[in-house]
């Protein structure tokens, strides 16, 4: 039996038609991510610890 992913997106996203970010879903062992306007478009998958140092560094630039 195949699980279908829970995807997420950012509360950031509300701007405009509020489709315009990404969405995340998590995965056993990894972090799927796709474009919220065309999800059907395909995903990159990313190992979760990579995923979050990512989001480290991400939160750091912003800073």
């Amino acid at each position: 039996m195949t699980v279908r992913p829970r995807w997420r997106k950012s509360s950031y996203s509300e701007g405009g038609d509020g489709n315009t970010c990404v969405e995340i879903a998590a995965l056993h062992t990894r972090i799927a991510v796709r474009d919220s306007k065309a999800p059907s478009q395909g995903t990159v998958t990313v190992p979760i610890g990579s995923f979050a140092a990512l989001i480290q560094s991400l939160k750091r630039s912003t800073v």
